[in-house]
């Protein structure tokens, strides 16, 4: 937060623009909860995710963070026409995509290397259509989180915690709404492909607890891809109890998943004002996951991407 608070004040100076200060202020309650829970561990999950609601709703009343389009003609009609929807789905899609990153957060490295990878592609894409503004919001954030990184990956020395979660996540949200709100040449559908596997990883994790294990969506499990990734592909050092051995294994989860994320990103950056491009490759990177995952569920993962056991 502190590293985005300098990006922000240097980006406010050189443009002379208070916008940027008051989209931080809109960060204040997804944050400020979300460093609540980790002083108090008080806070659910369902105050966390309506914080992100309310700072949603802070940037779509100060800064107009509004999502009025979304790629398909009569819902885009809808949302251009009742701004008490537009409110709506403005919230829900901030609150998901925030909450999204939390669920991710789980080894060390994992969330805050996708969330430079996807604020690296949204930097371009700000570039290619001159928005300099939120570009240097984009590059505020990867500082923040490359400084944060240093720490964290591959030692673990500090870690994220829910307020850095949700910060980050709620960050993704709110540049990924702005950058389609004010330039309509942007496809609604970049920001999507770009956060397709944090967005993805909670639905089917809501499906999967819902529908095939007949659980509260709420409810903990141990089953997200980063989880099975680490107990059944990452076998290097199984069995030690050694910590510099388990902050090692933890560390070495991490690169699956970016390159899984990989996969997206690079595809949102080359057809960032393509829709029906973007949406065959949200839909392909869907399959991919689902492919990927019941390998690893069967033990029928190629041997190639098991990383063995060390001496």
């Amino acid at each position: 937060m502190l590293g985005l608070l300098v990006g922000c004040a240097l980006s406010g100076y050189l443009n002379t623009s208070v916008w940027v200060l008051l989209l931080l202020l809109s960060t204040v309650p997804a944050f400020g909860f979300g460093l609540l829970e980790d002083v108090t561990k008080k806070i659910g999950p369902l105050i966390r995710l309506l914080a992100t609601f309310v700072s949603a709703g802070l940037g779509y009343l100060l800064i107009q963070a509004a999502l009025t389009r979304l790629g398909i003609p009569a819902v885009d009609h809808l949302l251009a026409r009742y701004w008490w929807l537009s409110l709506v789905v403005t919230m829900v899609a901030v609150g998901g995509v925030a909450h999204a990153f939390n669920i991710i957060d789980g080894y060390n490295g994992l969330s805050g290397m996708v969330a430079v990878l996807v604020f690296t592609a949204m930097a371009y894409v700000c570039l290619k259509v001159h928005d300099i503004l939120l570009m240097s919001v984009c590059m505020a954030m990867i500082g923040a989180v490359l400084g944060f990184l240093c720490w964290n990956f591959p030692r673990g020395l500090i870690f994220a915690g829910d307020g850095g979660a949700y910060l980050v996540g709620f960050m993704i949200a709110e540049v990924s709404v702005l950058l389609v709100a004010r330039n309509p040449q942007v496809s609604p559908w970049f920001p999507l492909l770009c956060v397709i596997y944090p967005v993805f990883e909670t639905l089917f994790s809501i499906y999967r607890r819902k529908f095939l294990q007949g659980r509260a969506v709420g409810c903990p499990d141990a089953l997200h891809l980063h989880q099975m990734i680490y107990r059944r592909l990452v076998r290097w050092m199984v069995g030690s109890r050694e910590a510099r051995h388990l902050t090692q294994r933890n560390s070495l989860t991490s690169p699956y998943l970016w390159l899984l994320c990989s996969f997206s990103v690079l595809p949102a950056m080359l057809f960032w004002n393509r829709t029906w491009v973007l949406l065959v490759f949200v839909v392909l990177f869907i399959a991919a996951y689902l492919y990927l995952y019941q390998l690893i569920v069967r033990f029928r993962a190629p041997r190639w991407l098991t990383l063995r056991k060390g001496g």
